[in-house]
């Protein structure tokens, strides 16, 4: 039996939703950390699943972002594929400018053949790896 303070999958998951706003708001760790009067360190440890966040600064951290709590809770589980979580990407250094960056596309077209590219790009890269 898991001892019931030890972060989880759930704990995993707000980390990353935590991270992920941060990033598309242009905010350092340190930045979040000095807005709830904690170190970046911590906020390291909740990013990375290593420690819990508990309710009231869950609540602070989503004031902070002008998101409701809500959306730092997941339904990544019960989307998709089973197992698989969509959120875990944006974990790649980079991904979160990646996708902002996709979003300011306008033209379709192009969106579209970036998206070809990008795909095209993955696909040999795991193809290289493997050898």
């Amino acid at each position: 039996m898991r001892h019931a303070r030890h972060p989880d999958a759930y704990d995993r998951e707000v980390g990353l939703r935590v991270r992920t706003l941060r990033l598309s708001r242009r905010l350092s760790q340190n930045d979040l950390g000095q807005s709830l009067g904690i170190t970046f360190q911590q906020i390291q440890k909740y990013e990375n699943g290593a420690n819990r966040i508990g309710a009231g600064r869950l609540q602070r951290i989503a004031e902070i972002f002008e998101v409701p709590v809500a959306a730092l809770f997941g339904a990544s589980r019960r989307e998709g594929r089973a197992g698989v979580d969509p959120f875990e990407g944006l974990r790649t250094p980079g991904a979160v400018q990646l996708l902002e960056a996709y979003g300011r596309i306008g033209d379709r077209v192009i969106r579209r053949a970036f998206l070809r590219f990008a795909e095209q790009v993955a696909v040999t890269a795991q193809r290289t790896s493997r050898r």
